[in-house]
């Protein structure tokens, strides 16, 4: 299984360390960590898988590292050369994706999930309600063991074609 981990470059304090421990929880349940491969939430999210023992991988948006350095916990970077773009195969690589934190970027692939009906969980993330649209696709949780335990349920269940959980 493979669960994406969204998030901005700039996140500081409590997010970062919310977003170790999520990864340190993928790591710990032998699942593999997918991200946008730089700093902030992403590389935290890394160095906890990877403390872990866990597996990640980073979906670059430059040409080769010289160009786009994945963080020191990315063990296999996939380098695009797509910028922004990248964002949607973040997204899709996952079979759930955590968001945590995060920024116009992270808006970006929490607008993917939802179009695709990636399975999504919220932790800490974009809170919005907008006329025609369902607040509630971002299944919500409190925790980094609450996010990766309903992630990993909703990726089942989507995998079972039983749809991403409402």
């Amino acid at each position: 299984m493979i669960i994406s981990v969204i998030g901005g470059e700039d996140a500081t304090g409590d997010a970062l360390h919310i977003a170790e421990e999520t990864g340190r929880e993928l790591g710990k349940r032998g699942v593999t960590l997918c991200c946008g491969g730089r700093g902030g939430i992403m590389e935290a999210a890394c160095r906890g898988a990877r403390s872990a023992g866990g597996h990640t991988i980073g979906i670059m948006p430059g040409h080769d590292a010289s160009e786009s350095p994945p963080n020191p916990s990315v063990e296999f970077p996939v380098f695009t050369g797509i910028g922004y773009a990248r964002n949607s195969a973040v997204v899709l690589t996952g079979d759930a994706v955590i968001a945590i934190d995060g920024a116009y970027g992270t808006l970006s692939e929490i607008a993917f999930a939802l179009i695709h009906g990636v399975p999504l969980v919220g932790l800490d993330t974009w809170d919005f309600s907008y006329h025609g649209h369902d607040a509630n696709k971002i299944v919500r949780a409190t925790s980094p063991q609450e996010a990766v335990e309903k992630a990993m349920e909703m990726a089942k269940q989507d995998r079972n074609g039983g749809g991403p959980a409402q």
